[in-house]
């Protein structure tokens, strides 16, 4: 059966993006701090499609590894979709992809794997959807912090990693804002250091 999960990268003071987000300055302008652990694995270059650098990790090329082949769809929001959409890399995900947008657009579909639909009725058709595409594979919630939010507060989350970044960012858009925390029983699963951050993995068990 399928599950559905998030793996998000996140500063000591809360953060999961910064300030001034748009398709110039993604996640503002952020992400070499909180994801230099994996900017630095040949296993990430080469699943988004990059040759060429990095380190060979056991345990971070890993997990990178079995985060993407664990995934059979994904679910974005539109403003993580604009921000990507000018530089991916074409079949960049390799699988299905779902846009929460109210923007009523035609399929985007590249070559390879991937294609992009939009949609425009909520969370609740977007993951009947992306299970459906997933073929019993686990669905991810790719971001951003908002969609990630929605998801938690409507009890569809099954588990979660968390890589905690040593950097405070100070300001931005922080992962775990606006959570009803009742609605979990929520379990540390695993821990794990590397050089550059902390692995939490949790299981969720909606109460």
């Amino acid at each position: 059966m399928s599950k559905i999960f998030f793996d998000s990268a996140i500063s000591l003071d809360g953060f999961f993006a910064g300030e001034n987000r748009s398709s110039d300055n993604p996640m503002g302008g952020v992400s070499g701090k909180l994801h230099q652990w994996m900017f630095k694995q040949k296993a990430f270059w080469k699943h988004i499609k990059v040759e060429g650098g990095g380190e060979e990790n056991d345990a971070d090329g890993k997990l990178i590894d079995e985060t993407f082949a664990r995934t059979g769809s994904y679910i974005m929001g539109k403003r993580m979709f604009e921000e990507g959409e000018v530089s991916w890399a074409e079949d960049l995900y390799e699988a299905d992809v779902y846009v929460l947008t109210h923007e009523k657009r035609d399929p985007w579909v590249q070559k390879g794997s991937t294609t992009f639909y939009f949609i425009n009725d909520g969370i609740e058709s977007a993951l009947e959807k992306a299970t459906q595409s997933a073929q019993g594979k686990d669905i991810r919630i790719q971001g951003g912090a908002n969609t990630i939010q929605q998801f938690l507060n409507a009890g569809l989350v099954d588990e979660f990693f968390i890589h905690i970044s040593p950097v405070f960012l100070g300001s931005g858009i922080r992962l775990f804002d606006n959570i009803d925390k009742d609605k979990y029983d929520i379990k540390i699963d695993q821990i794990f250091e590397s050089e550059l951050t902390t692995h939490i993995k949790y299981k969720l068990m909606k109460k």
